[in-house]
């Protein structure tokens, strides 16, 4: 059953091929360069008495090149959207065993968006934001930081206009009619539900190419933005990227462990035994930060843990390509981080939207570079819960630190959810 459950996954996913999505890059390292010599810069100018000029000029350039990554988020997020959730959905119709595997991979993102919710709060109180933060909002709205009334919040979920809602960026009604649309799709006749895919393929890839040319551009955007950031906030600025790693990363830390817990529980898999597996898999991922690059290892870990090579080979390709198990906690913990940033409040309702939409995108989206999942999948969550999307436009330059947490722990995840698929679908079959 598996096996053929497999081919017909398989067959799916060769009538995708003509529905690639584009590659692009972020110049990492030259980007991460220009954060730290844009922030120097302008803490030299800053205590030089640099000419006021200087720091208008550099903010006009990085507002231009905000501005640039802002614009192409709503139309990207709809494309992907609709994209990644019809994939699951056909994905789900395979059989049981896609079933069971979707299945647990909704609770994990449930999870780690509650324990975040949770918990980076508490963090950020006990170990605050470093003083001189604060200038990392320079381009952002000052109305930021009113928290609605439940009922008021109520009232947004849904919009009479989408394209006013688009407008807006009112995330939480677009999500929601997004999320429709792509159920409606499933259920047209196939040529129609082709017909809408291909627009969307071909809305997503031209919102890449947008995006890839202003992220060639990140040096300088990011350069010009760090500079009226240092002369604002001096030293801390430093102190805050650091801390900010470090928090989010720790949110991450938890779908790690969390991933060990399900391997055990829910796979029958030993603790020890799961981890000396799992080694190989891990090292290339931390040495690659790519699922995709990790899947031949992660392939071999599943036969060192005795898992059936149907499941195996059913399972962890399909993982890879819809499931980033530490999205929903990791990129929750930016937003928190931003709220902190901006003295905004989230009340509970905006909570529970955050981790809604933070799951959704993050089980939706199809596999993107990781500069770009950054500003596509935590954008739209700031957005929803009311938390400014400027200080992303920085915070990307450093992404690659807690992006090794990202993929540590979306492989050691991918790994613990195809052991408790294996072991329920054994059991599934010792019942009949």
């Amino acid at each position: 059953m598996q096996e053929n459950e497999a081919r017909k996954t398989g067959s799916h996913a060769a009538g995708q091929g003509k529905f690639a999505l584009v590659e692009i890059r972020l110049p990492v390292a030259l980007t991460f360069a220009a954060l730290v010599g844009g922030l120097g810069a302008g803490i030299v100018g800053g205590l030089a008495g640099a000419p006021e000029d200087v720091t208008k000029i550099a903010g006009l350039v990085g507002g231009w090149w905000l501005k640039a990554l802002q614009m192409t988020i709503i139309p990207l997020v709809a494309a992907l959207l609709v994209l990644g959730l019809v994939q699951m959905i056909h994905a789900a119709r395979v059989g049981k065993v896609a079933q069971r595997m979707i299945a647990i991979m909704v609770a994990v993102q449930l999870a780690g968006g509650a324990f975040t919710s949770v918990f980076m709060p508490m963090l950020l109180a006990a170990f605050p934001v470093p003083q001189g933060a604060e200038a990392f909002l320079a381009n952002s709205p000052k109305d930021v930081g009113k928290v609605p009334e439940v009922l008021d919040f109520l009232a947004t979920l849904v919009s009479p206009n989408v394209v006013a809602a688009a407008a807006e960026t009112a995330m939480l009604p677009l999500t929601l009619f997004f999320v429709m649309f792509a159920v409606a799709i499933t259920r047209l006749p196939e040529v129609e539900g082709e017909r809408l895919l291909g627009f969307f393929h071909a809305l997503g890839n031209a919102m890449l190419l947008i995006i890839g040319w202003v992220l060639a551009a990140a040096p300088v955007g990011v350069l010009a933005l760090a500079y009226g950031v240092g002369v604002q906030s001096g030293g801390g600025a430093f102190a805050a990227l650091g801390h900010y790693v470090v928090t989010v990363t720790l949110m991450g830390t938890f779908i790690f462990l969390l991933a060990y817990l399900v391997a055990a529980v829910l796979g029958g898999k030993g603790l020890f035994g799961f981890a000396r597996a799992l080694l190989p898999a891990q090292a290339v991922a931390l040495s690659t930060q790519s699922s995709l690059a990790s899947l031949p290892a992660m392939l071999d870990s599943a036969g060192r843990l005795g898992l059936r090579p149907a499941t195996a080979e059913f399972v962890l390709p399909l993982a890879v390509v819809i499931f980033r198990a530490t999205s929903a906690a990791m990129n929750l913990a930016v937003v928190y981080y931003i709220a902190a940033l901006a003295g905004v409040e989230v009340a509970p309702s905006v909570a529970i939207a955050g981790i809604l939409i933070a799951s959704i995108i993050s089980l939706s989206a199809v596999s993107l570079p990781g500069s770009i999942s950054f500003v596509v999948s935590i954008g739209p969550i700031a957005l929803a819960m009311g938390v400014p999307v400027e200080p992303l436009a920085l915070l990307v330059a450093v992404e690659m630190l807690p992006d090794l947490m990202r993929t540590l722990g979306n492989v050691t995840m991918n790994v613990a959810v195809t052991s408790a698929v294996d072991r329920g679908a054994e059991t599934a079959h010792a019942a009949t």
